[in-house]
């Protein structure tokens, strides 16, 4: 068995995700579950990862640094990576390239400021690449980038340059008729993340721009998709990187701690698997990019 190292990654949307991606910024009672998010979601989420001495890595909003100081100060305090997502939880999409780049910018300073040191990881909001993203990234050299669902378990390297066509249904087939092109690989790292092991689309009440449920049962949460998917990463491949996806907005809440805790112990149960931050990931793909390959037939 290879290594297999296990990631929790926590984004910090609190009042940021409200301003950008979850409808509510005119909605004084859904601003205030992200003051609940900054001001009780954090500690609980820092004091479960404090007991079980695990290090993590966090994405924090420049606004949520801005607004919650002296908790995003406690997570740097606590042993725990911290990088960039954005200012307000902008979708990267509906920025210029000078917008984008002046929110990653004050992103840096914002965490510099906090840690002392330059953030090496970039997370983008909403997990959107804008056609610019790429070069940004690759221009303020990050060690790696944590944004994109090309693998499941496994690094690679951040392209640039992609092509696709899009269909144009008032055009003749042939202009769309034309495979995936492939960019220039870059020295950035990509670690993969996952929808499937993120707990807002299950989890988060939305009520724009349609109402989204955010009830479902967090057991069948673990049980059906995260314990799942470490089981098939442990068992049939038996080397990578599994990255898990969890929000102070969702898994700070009072019913969650537990069943974050014992997945945390789930997961210290199996010999060989480790909690590891993601710049130590990026660090060792870096050094030996077959670190995280499979001997065996499963991907």
């Amino acid at each position: 068995m290879g290594d297999i190292d296990v990631a929790i990654g926590v984004d910090a949307d609190c009042v940021a995700g409200w301003l950008g991606s979850y409808g509510g910024a005119d909605s004084p009672a859904d601003l205030s579950r992200g003051l609940s998010a900054g001001n009780e979601g954090i500690p609980r989420m820092l004091e479960l990862f404090e007991s079980e001495d695990i290090e993590t890595s966090w994405y924090v909003p420049g606004h949520t640094i801005e607004t919650f100081r002296e908790n995003v100060e406690a997570i740097a305090a606590g042993g725990h990576e911290i990088g960039i997502h954005g200012y307000s939880h902008e979708n990267p999409t509906d920025l210029s390239r000078e917008q984008e780049a002046a929110i990653i910018e004050a992103s840096i300073d914002l965490v510099e400021d906090v840690t002392g040191d330059r953030p090496v990881g970039h997370r983008a909001s909403w997990w959107e690449f804008s056609e610019n993203t790429p070069d940004l990234v690759e221009e303020y050299d990050f060690l790696y980038d944590s944004s994109l669902m090309e693998r499941q378990f496994e690094p690679g390297y951040m392209r640039k340059g992609d092509e696709w066509k899009r269909i144009d249904y008032d055009e003749d087939p042939e202009t769309w008729m034309e495979p995936y092109q492939y960019g220039e690989e870059t020295d950035v790292v990509e670690i993969p993340i996952s929808w499937y092991r993120d707990d807002i689309p299950p989890m988060l009440f939305i009520k724009q721009p349609i109402y989204h449920a955010g009830y479902k049962d967090p057991e069948m949460m673990y049980e059906q998709y995260y314990k799942p998917q470490f089981d098939y990463l442990y068992n049939r491949r038996g080397a990578g990187v599994y990255t898990f996806t969890i929000h102070p907005d969702i898994h700070g809440l009072p019913h969650m701690i537990r069943h974050l805790e014992e997945f945390i112990t789930y997961v210290k149960g199996h010999e060989n698997a480790e909690f590891r931050t993601l710049e130590t990931i990026a660090r060792k793909y870096d050094d030996d990019p077959s670190v995280y390959e499979t001997e065996g037939q499963y991907i």
